[in-house]
């Protein structure tokens, strides 16, 4: 059963921006896409071990919405947290959603 917590309203998470959030499993960077997408995924970048996802840089590579960590630049896709430049590296997703004008995790 999944319980969701509610992290930030619907116009604190700009298009294309991430914002942090602190939860029962971690950190977790919240992304919003310039098409309203919504995403959530682990907030340590797996390489140098910093918190800095959510400051990442929001694209798209061949269709796949990503964050480009602004450590050293791997390039994650939003969707399924795998590392598109070293598939032995990943971040954990979440399910997000929006109800209402609140922006949701969800956690197991």
């Amino acid at each position: 059963m999944t319980t969701w917590y509610p992290i930030c309203p619907w116009e604190a998470l700009p298009p294309a921006c991430g914002v942090p959030a602190l939860l029962a499993a971690g950190p977790v960077a919240l992304f919003r896409t310039s098409d309203d997408e919504l995403y959530a995924v682990g907030g340590v970048d797996p390489f140098c071990g910093a918190g800095v996802i959510s400051r990442g840089i929001v694209g798209d590579r061949g269709g796949e919405p990503t964050v480009a960590s602004p450590m050293l630049k791997q390039v994650f896709s939003l969707r399924t947290g795998a590392c598109l430049d070293d598939p032995a590296a990943r971040l954990p997703t979440f399910p997000v959603r929006r109800r209402g004008g609140v922006v949701e995790v969800g956690l197991p």
